[in-house]
């Protein structure tokens, strides 16, 4: 079994508010969700109204697999905002 992990920080120039920044979040992680049924949260910079921090992880039975789908997550995030800093990790969880 595999687990990917995918940390992405966005860049969000116009939002003037939390408010607009949390529309902006929620519109990302709705769209993640529904297309990848991925597990997606906020885990950084709750505080900044021009940043925000995402963390992304799917589970696989293969590592190929995971790459794909953290990939595809991403370039749907790129679709929707300004992605500045990306972090991906695959982590082999053996089976007993």
């Amino acid at each position: 079994m595999v687990v990917g992990i995918l940390t992405v920080k966005l860049g969000i120039p116009g939002a003037r508010s939390l408010k607009e920044k949390r529309k902006v979040v929620r519109s990302v992680k709705d769209r993640v969700k529904a297309k990848f049924n991925a597990s997606i949260a906020e885990v950084a910079n709750h505080d900044l109204h021009q940043t925000a921090t995402l963390g992304v992880s799917v589970v696989s039975a293969d590592a190929p697999h995971a790459d794909s789908q953290l990939q595809k997550i991403l370039s749907l995030i790129n679709e929707t905002a300004l992605v500045s800093h990306v972090s991906t990790e695959l982590l082999n969880i053996n089976e007993r």
